[in-house]
């Protein structure tokens, strides 16, 4: 297992507001693989009072356990620094949000 398969997971979490999911929305700041069975995941939300953060990070760590059967421990840390901005979105995203 590698980022790129992690990443590739995360970009099948939809952010419940906007319908789009969280790789291409800039959410996901930087993914770690440790000895093939740990994975960290350090994330934002788009604002800092985001009332659906657990929900988001437990959405991310319930998709990645049911479709990689062998990891030991998913660490989801939900950070506010840095800041989210429109900035971190793919033009994909852009486009889907006709932005």
């Amino acid at each position: 297992m590698d980022k790129k398969e992690i990443y590739k997971m995360l970009a099948e979490v939809e952010e419940p507001m906007l319908g789009v999911d969280i790789v291409n929305l800039g959410l996901v700041y930087e993914v770690s693989v440790k000895d093939d069975h740990d994975v960290e995941i350090v994330m934002t939300t788009r604002n800092e009072d985001c009332m659906l953060a657990d929900y988001i990070a437990l959405s991310a760590r319930e998709h990645l356990a049911g479709h990689i059967g062998n990891l030991d421990h998913i660490d989801i840390k939900m950070v506010s620094a840095p800041k989210w901005t429109k900035e971190r979105m793919s033009q994909y995203a852009k486009y889907l949000l006709d932005l």
